[in-house]
């Protein structure tokens, strides 16, 4: 359970510091600065904690903060997001890294709009999120970049979109008439 935990909050510190603003360094943080609950979750850092890098040493104190704040349904969740992680190939993992660099350098309302996005996309049911996967599967790299240019209200050319959603009750207006 602590090496899960661990890694768990190895892995939240290589996630750039992100209350910091670019180009200020981050302050070196004493040992003694932290709580005693977040030196009992980092104590195998002790011995080595004065030569971590500044970035890191905070990066290590929020994640523990963190980790100290959350219920025991986020702790799980965490612990299951985190065995999901380690079972990834190195590959997908580095993927996915790229992936979060690439949003967090989007400007904050690009990632609302994402978040969105991806907050309906779970909403769908799995035949419909399946059907948008394999027409995102097939196509071109430059369909891709258009499709992901335009956001989701322009047309895709090209693209088949979902078929007709099952007859529920009049079908809710997206724009004023």
């Amino acid at each position: 359970m602590r090496a899960l935990l661990l890694a768990l909050l190895v892995l939240v510190a290589a996630v750039p510091a992100l209350a910091q603003e670019p180009g200020e360094p981050a302050a070196p943080r004493s040992w003694q600065s932290l709580s005693p609950q977040q030196q009992q979750l980092l104590h195998g850092f002790q011995g080595n904690w004065d030569s971590l890098p500044a970035e890191k040493q905070q990066s290590l104190a929020r994640g523990s903060d963190r980790w100290i704040h959350m219920t025991p349904e986020e702790r799980s969740g965490a612990q299951d997001r985190f065995k999901q992680w380690r079972a990834l190939p190195p590959e997908q993992r580095q993927q996915l890294r790229e992936r979060w660099r690439q949003f967090k350098a989007l400007p904050p309302e690009q990632q609302q709009r994402v978040r969105e996005q991806f907050q309906r996309f779970r909403q769908m049911p799995p035949e419909q999120r399946q059907a948008l996967r394999r027409q995102w599967q097939q196509m071109t790299p430059e369909q891709r970049r258009g499709a992901l240019q335009r956001g989701p209200a322009a047309p895709r050319a090209g693209v088949a979109r979902p078929g007709p959603r099952p007859a529920a009750g009049p079908r809710p207006r997206r724009f004023p008439r």
